[in-house]
């Protein structure tokens, strides 16, 4: 990441390099220029950066007459229950989520306690590259106490589950937050829920113990640990929390595709109604939802989209395959906690492990590959691939999804880099292999 890159729902970069307190602080005025009167909550994920970051945010919304609540160290998910609860007009998470610990970056909340919608994150982006000059504020904002960040994001998440039943199975369970935000809250949901509790990288300093973002090569250690620990579950969260990945009690990597559809499986088991996913997703989750008779809606990849959706359709739970969880009783973000809790309940009312829990779901293979083709051949692309593949329903939502009765291809253009990028799912990783090794031949030669 060379660049600052700059999204409707916020920015990411190296410290120190693409990304200075100059730069966090420009873009957090233009954010509180478009956002409503009242204060702004400021939050982080650990990260040794986003201390420096929070003071210059922090005095740069002063000082243009916005009260500001340093809520601290909190997952993403408790900075949307923590905006809500507190009356906050807007929030900002400094997190670079899953990037190295040189990154960093801002995430921003709407009042509602959401990512903010894409048509107002394209407001904010203009405000920041076209700054009105403006002059300091006459009476400067104040910085306010925050109280207990964590309680109402507990509570919460608790009444989403039969926390008696969980309590009732005494679970042990190893939680990997690796030195990111996830342990603030996490320690405090597990031994509310009755759990023996280890956890990995409890201290929030953002020194992580190995590369942040959850996959099986990354948490190769961890693994091993869940086994030799004697642990019914591991979990394991990315840097700022929202997202959770699950290893068995064997020690077998289950990853973040399996935790949005176990959880599916679970509330849909209680209550049937519509459910959201990101057309990147696994097809788990869509089959799942027809074993129900409930409504599966797909929407453009990004959280801000999948929540767009769940709102629209009125959705009892959505996400993304990338083990994020969304529920809305609990809030409108990506959410690491609300997947414990839930794969939790799911093992203490069917009072299985939750390797048998994954192995009912239908087994499906993923592949994901990139693809270098110019911006200017994209949509001459795209047409090209829909053509080849006339024997698929094709979907132009995000790029171009086409879809067969045993799996998808998912083709779609890189924001950042002159490639598009192919995904494909089938019942064998030949057949999604072929899909996308074809897909490349095609676009190569438009």
């Amino acid at each position: 990441m060379s660049e600052l890159i700059i999204s409707v729902s916020g920015l990411r970069g190296v410290v120190g390099e693409t990304l200075t307190a100059e730069v966090a602080v420009r873009y957090a005025s233009a954010f509180a220029a478009f956002a409503p009167e009242g204060k702004i909550l400021v939050t982080r994920d650990g990260r040794e950066s986003g201390e420096m970051l929070t003071e210059a945010i922090c005095r740069g919304l002063q000082s243009a007459g916005r009260d500001t609540v340093d809520g601290g160290v909190a997952a993403t998910p408790t900075t949307g229950v923590l905006l809500r609860d507190i009356g906050a007009a807007g929030g900002i998470q400094i997190t670079a989520s899953h990037n190295p610990a040189p990154y960093n970056g801002l995430k921003l909340f709407s009042r509602q306690g959401r990512v903010i919608p894409g048509v107002e994150g394209e407001k904010v982006l203009d405000l920041y590259n076209n700054p009105k000059p403006t002059a300091a504020a006459e009476t400067p904002g104040k910085p306010l106490d925050c109280g207990d960040t964590t309680a109402a994001h507990l509570e919460a998440v608790l009444g989403t589950v039969d926390a008696e039943r969980i309590r009732g199975r005494k679970f042990k369970v190893l939680l990997d937050s690796n030195h990111g935000s996830g342990s603030v809250l996490g320690r405090r949901l597990l031994e509310s829920l009755g759990c023996e509790v280890t956890i990995l990288g409890e201290q929030p300093n953002g020194r992580f113990a190995h590369t942040p973002e959850p996959t099986a090569e990354n948490l190769a250690g961890v693994l091993s640990a869940v086994e030799t620990s004697g642990a019914d579950i591991g979990f394991c969260q990315d840097p700022d929390a929202d997202r959770l990945a699950v290893i068995d009690a064997a020690g077998r990597y289950l990853g973040e595709e399996y935790t949005l559809a176990m959880c599916v499986d679970h509330v849909l088991r209680e209550r049937v109604g519509p459910v959201v996913t990101n057309c990147s997703s696994s097809r788990m989750s869509q089959d799942v939802a027809e074993k129900y008779g409930a409504s599966l809606f797909r929407s453009a990849v990004g959280e801000a989209n999948v929540v767009d959706t769940m709102i629209a359709k009125e959705a009892v739970f959505g996400g993304e395959g990338n083990g994020g969880p969304i529920d809305p009783r609990v809030g409108f973000v990506r959410d690491s906690f609300v997947g414990m809790a839930q794969l939790l309940d799911a093992m203490a009312a069917r009072e299985l492990p939750i390797s048998a829990l994954a192995d009912e779901l239908p087994r499906y293979e993923i592949v994901k590959t990139k693809i270098t083709l110019a911006k200017e051949k994209v949509a001459a692309g795209l047409d090209a691939l829909e053509k080849h593949f006339s024997d698929a329903a094709a979907d132009r939502l995000d790029g171009l999804r086409l879809d067969w009765p045993d799996g998808w291809l998912l083709v779609r253009a890189s924001n950042t880099e002159p490639v598009v990028r192919a995904i494909a799912e089938a019942k064998s990783n030949d057949q999604a292999s072929e899909w996308c090794a074809t897909a490349a031949e095609v676009l190569a030669g438009v």
